[in-house]
């Protein structure tokens, strides 16, 4: 089913989209992009139990390139790594999640031509602000490990960070929000967070059978979850609309009243679980 893509009142960008994380198989990556996936991240990291191995990915990559976008994601990988998987792969994105820094991420643009994301690690509003200093293409915000292990991982922990500080977000780089996203949490995470550019939600945990082995019923509801929240965004903006246009008893527009200029607030529609 296409992906709705809908442009939502007071945000600059479509409705959210999904990047499916820690894909290993075939079956998988199919049934995502068939379910609606934006991307697809595949893992080259050894120390993670998602890692993908070469002929996988080649097998993914045969078989969905020019159909949704092929992100691989590295952790403190060599510029050789990067460029050569890359152009095997005919790579459109490149996920940095290890500790590279501005002028890396710039290199990787020259030498691969692929779209850049990078990660950040996530605890306090501080690791927020710090994402400003890369001019990358994309911005994911993920949960900083709550121990030793989960932040050797680098992602796919389960773990979720606080949302709300984003709120102090001033970025202009689109969003991917990840970090323990599920069905359970992920509508009230676009609905807090759908104003801060989000471009896009991202999960790897939160729709496995196993690590590195999706659920088809956990992807289900992951997407279902996400356009029923995406849903909700559009009837609000729907609603701010008909209060702008409809006219006011003085011939004026309802949303600005005459005698102080103030704006009506807009309706407000909650996310709840059905």
């Amino acid at each position: 089913m296409p992906w709705p893509g809908a442009t939502v009142s007071g945000m600059p960008h479509d409705l959210p989209k999904v990047k499916i994380c820690g894909v290993t198989r075939v079956q998988d990556a199919e049934l995502a992009t068939e379910l609606g996936a934006w991307a697809l991240g595949m893992v080259f990291y050894e120390r993670s139990p998602r890692q993908c191995s070469m002929p996988a990915a080649r097998d993914i990559a045969a078989s969905l390139r020019r159909r949704v976008e092929l992100c691989g994601v590295f952790v403190n990988a060599s510029f050789e790594q990067i460029a050569a998987t890359a152009q095997e792969l005919e790579l459109t994105l490149v996920q940095l999640h290890g500790d590279e820094g501005p002028a890396f991420c710039a290199e990787v643009v020259r030498r691969t031509g692929a779209r850049v994301i990078k990660a950040v690690q996530v605890r306090t509003s501080g690791d927020v602000q710090d994402a400003k200093r890369y001019r990358t293409d994309f911005h994911l915000l993920d949960a900083r490990g709550s121990s030793p292990r989960t932040r050797e991982l680098r992602g796919g922990t389960g773990e979720t960070f606080d949302w709300s500080l984003l709120a102090a977000r001033r970025s202009r780089v689109p969003l991917i929000l990840s970090g323990g996203l599920s069905s359970d949490n992920v509508a009230d995470a676009i609905a807090m967070t759908a104003r801060r550019r989000l471009f896009a939600v991202d999960t790897a945990s939160g729709t496995e059978a196993a690590p590195g082995r999706k659920s088809p019923e956990r992807l289900r509801a992951f997407f279902g979850e996400v356009q029923r929240a995406n849903a909700l965004l559009e009837a609000e903006a729907d609603a701010r609309e008909r209060a702008r246009a409809a006219p006011g008893l003085d011939g004026q527009s309802e949303g600005v009243p005459a005698a102080t200029g103030a704006a009506v607030p807009a309706p407000t529609v909650t996310v709840g679980r059905s």
